[in-house]
């Protein structure tokens, strides 16, 4: 593989190593393993900017193949793992005092999110011929991640702007109710898709815990909106209904983890595929660590502690997946090099 073609050919959701970096980090912070939080951290911000530098330079270098990844309905939400991981590092910064590089994050991933979010749907409306369902699958949902992660920071950074706090207050509520809505479309046409098309092995890709990922990410972002102070008296009457919503999108993950565990099992050793080392695998992490977050914020919020002993449990197999995917990666690396 010549320094062109992989630079052109790079997968447009590598920011996904981010997102499952940063979340884990959190996940470790909550509960109080702050050296190993501080080590991730640092990993985080550091694949952040390295992605930041390919991706600008892939863009500069190879612009058509940039807008054919944007155009193609099958890798345009992709895009959105930006949004997500650039939130995250924001979280992150935030815990660690730095509110204002806290906020830059979260004006320029809403920024970027406004953007992609419009020239994904009008993709989808204009620029392919393909109207058949097959196009859908998990990696669709990053926009729910992407949209939901806003929340997250959005309650971290809204105290500490004084009189506009109402403001970012309700723009996300507002960005919370419409990635349910979102989430809503996209697992309808998925499941549809999947329960009822044929598919082939390979298609049930790594991409599929998105499906998880984006319910958990969704009742993470409502308990945090439980956690925060809603300041407007109409917020504080929402208060019942985001904690119901909140615990059946959490319930909802946990439906999808034993199915994809089965999927999983199914594709590798029944059908004998390959287990080889792809960049979509990270979305298999960030689901765990997010999962783990959500449940320890929900059993915060809801005064519930058998979920804060499953936050526990799912930490700890969120960071062995995250060390044995990075040593696959770095075999896989290897490999390439050597052949």
């Amino acid at each position: 593989m010549t320094p062109k073609s992989w630079l052109r050919d790079l997968y447009p959701g590598y920011f996904a190593m981010t997102m499952a970096t940063g979340i884990i980090a959190v996940a470790l912070k909550q509960q109080n393993y702050d050296t190993l939080s501080e080590i991730l951290f640092v990993f985080a911000l550091f694949t952040w900017c390295i992605m930041t530098v390919l991706y600008t330079w892939r863009l500069i270098k190879f612009p058509h193949a940039v807008f054919e990844n944007l155009l193609n309905p099958k890798t345009t939400f992709i895009f959105f793992t930006f949004v997500a991981a650039t939130d995250i590092c924001g979280v992150l910064l935030f815990q660690h005092g730095l509110e204002v590089l806290a906020l830059s994050c979260w004006v320029i991933a809403f920024i970027y999110w406004s953007a992609l979010m419009y020239f994904g749907f009008a993709s989808l409306c204009f620029a392919h011929e393909d109207r058949q369902v097959n196009v859908v699958h998990g990696g669709w949902l990053i926009l729910i991640v992407g949209t939901q992660s806003l929340v997250l920071l959005g309650t971290k950074i809204a105290p500490t702007l004084g009189t506009y706090a109402s403001y970012m207050m309700m723009e996300i509520h507002m960005l919370w109710a419409l990635g349910l809505i979102f989430y809503a479309i996209f697992v309808t046409l998925f499941c549809y898709r999947i329960f009822f098309f044929n598919m082939k092995p390979e298609d049930y890709s790594p991409l599929m815990w998105v499906i998880m990922g984006a319910a958990a990410i969704s009742a993470n972002a409502g308990s945090s909106l439980l956690l925060s102070d809603p300041i407007l008296p109409l917020l504080v009457n929402l208060h019942h209904v985001i904690e119901l919503i909140s615990i059946m999108l959490w319930t909802w993950a946990t439906w999808w983890i034993p199915l994809l565990i089965m999927i999983g099992l199914w594709k590798h050793f029944y059908k004998k595929i390959p287990l080889e080392y792809e960049p979509s695998m990270w979305s298999i992490i960030f689901p765990l660590g997010m999962y783990a977050v959500t449940s320890f914020n929900l059993g915060v919020s809801i005064d519930f502690n058998p979920l804060l002993y499953l936050s526990s449990f799912m930490l700890w197999i969120a960071v062995i997946a995250w060390v044995s995917l990075l040593v696959f990666l770095l075999s896989s690396f290897k490999k390439t090099k050597s052949g």
